[in-house]
């Protein structure tokens, strides 16, 4: 009997007899949100088996004209087997879904990645291979990278396929039709295997720029509007960083390299790093034109998953934000805790605005709003933009989020909707309005965990006016696990 299974049978006197410090902490926030008629697990709970498509419930609004096409969506999805589970939320089993919008209405189908990770795992009734914080075990077969790639972090729409993308792996080409897997993309034959980031960069023109991370050496990848290979060349950096993400302007690659470093080689992923903050954060600038032309700035330790997208003012200042946290506790501690039903409270990323300047000094403007996931109208990627898209509104005793809003750069304003700590919101992506041109003037599209309704819904905002609340919601009949990143397809 695991801990989870524990802790939803075993009755009050029995559990005083064998409490421990974790159980009674999960037990407290279970009573908690028994009384609110809520159980944030559901959210992290297996989906056992492929869903077909099926039609989604309008339960509010109307959906706007205009608004048509697919929004892809990415994250784990399965955690548990028989025999044994995954030890953190980043290493369940890669899960595509599809959320359709057509003639007003919505539907939804999931299927989960052909990866050799999972083909492995389903063969040993347990999860053996290791991750990003899941040890290995007995029956492990892990000759190159893509045997542990999970394909469970984000999507990308390219030259007519969805790629999964993981962060130590390749991309895995899918179908964006039925979601089938098609296999592992190879940019270059003597490439095979080479990590490529989930977060790429994709310029306005088409082309895409992403990095493969490995210690103190990274590949810089760069890509066609159809994913034909156009680059990948080798750089050193100057600390063997944990880089989840980047950005760029039109005419700059920028690599944050925060204090967490790599500084033994061991499994699982995330105990081969140190957090080090006397070292503070170096952010490395490279010219897109020539990779040997670079800056180095320095700033105080800090810690973030993402960031969103740079822009260059006419003086050469750099800027970007990003969610910075103190730390790296969720990826060495919360992330594995969600697996055990238990959530330690933490400081929540903060929105940050960063500024690199011509003569070397680099500055932090902290908002104090709380936010993930910074998102931008991607027809102003890497050039000058005025609004940040993000998740809000951490929830007090529950992982993750309950609002989104735009932050509004030039007057400091926040434009939020809040769910409550009833729902747990998911990243919103911006959907351009056809025929529009002024950012934001479109909409975002944002799935939420519906606690109380144990249900998947998605909502889709005005993206200038989100505190009105949605346009539209629609609702499945049950509960998909929390995705990570999405994309939306038009047509």
């Amino acid at each position: 009997m695991n801990r989870r299974h524990l802790l939803q049978t075993l009755s009050g006197a029995a559990m005083a007899s064998i409490l421990t410090p974790e159980l009674a902490q999960a037990a407290g926030q279970l009573r908690q949100g028994a009384a609110a008629g809520l159980d944030w697990r559901v959210a992290f709970a297996d989906l056992d088996t492929d869903l077909p498509p099926t039609p989604m419930r309008r339960v509010s609004g109307r959906s706007p004209q205009g608004l048509a096409g697919s929004l892809y969506r990415n994250g784990p999805g399965k955690f548990h087997r028989p025999g044994g589970s995954v030890d953190h939320w980043f290493d369940g089993d890669g899960l595509m879904r599809a959320f359709r919008i057509r003639d007003g209405e919505a539907s939804v189908a999931a299927r989960f990645i052909d990866t050799p990770k999972r083909r492995t795992d389903i063969a040993a009734n347990a999860v053996v291979t290791p991750g990003f914080g899941t040890s290995a075990k007995r029956g492990a077969r892990v000759e190159n990278n893509d045997d542990a790639n999970a394909a469970n972090i984000s999507v990308m729409p390219v030259g007519g396929e969805i790629w999964a993308l993981w962060e130590a792996g390749s991309p895995i080409a899918l179908d964006a039709g039925d979601l089938s897997t098609k296999g592992i993309k190879t940019l270059r034959p003597d490439l095979v295997h080479m990590p490529f980031l989930a977060h790429p960069r994709r310029e306005p023109g088409g082309d895409i720029w992403s990095l493969g991370l490995n210690g103190d050496k990274a590949i810089v990848w760069r890509l066609g509007r159809d994913g034909a290979l156009k680059g990948a060349d080798l750089i050193a950096l100057p600390a063997a960083s944990y880089v989840h993400d980047f950005t760029a302007t039109d005419r700059h690659l920028i690599l944050i390299l925060q204090p967490w470093i790599q500084d033994r080689q061991t499994l699982p992923y995330a105990d081969s790093f140190s957090w080090k903050p006397a070292l503070g954060t170096q952010v490395l600038v490279l010219d897109k034109a020539d990779l040997g032309k670079r800056r180095i700035y320095e700033l105080p330790a800090f810690f973030a998953f993402h960031y969103g997208s740079a822009w260059e003012e006419t003086d050469g200042t750099l800027r970007f934000d990003g969610c910075l946290s103190p730390d790296a506790s969720f990826a060495t501690a919360n992330g594995r805790s969600v697996m055990k039903g238990v959530w330690t409270p933490e400081p929540s990323p903060i929105l940050t605005l960063i500024a690199l300047r011509p003569d070397g000094r680099a500055s932090l403007e902290a908002t104090g709003v709380s936010a993930e996931f910074p998102r931008a109208d991607g027809r102003f990627a890497g050039h000058a933009r005025r609004y940040t898209i993000h998740a809000t509104g951490a929830g007090d005793g529950q992982p993750l989020f309950h609002g989104l809003a735009t932050h509004d750069w030039k007057t400091g304003r926040q434009d939020t909707f809040s769910f409550g700590t009833g729902h747990l919101v998911e990243e919103a992506v911006f959907v351009a309005r056809p025929g529009g041109s002024a950012e934001l003037d479109g909409w975002l599209l944002a799935p939420s965990v519906n606690l109380a309704a144990k249900a998947t819904e998605l909502h889709a905002f005005d993206a200038g006016q989100v505190a009105a609340g949605p346009l539209v919601t629609w609702r499945m009949d049950r509960a998909l696990p929390v995705s990570l990143h999405g994309a939306f397809v038009a047509g």
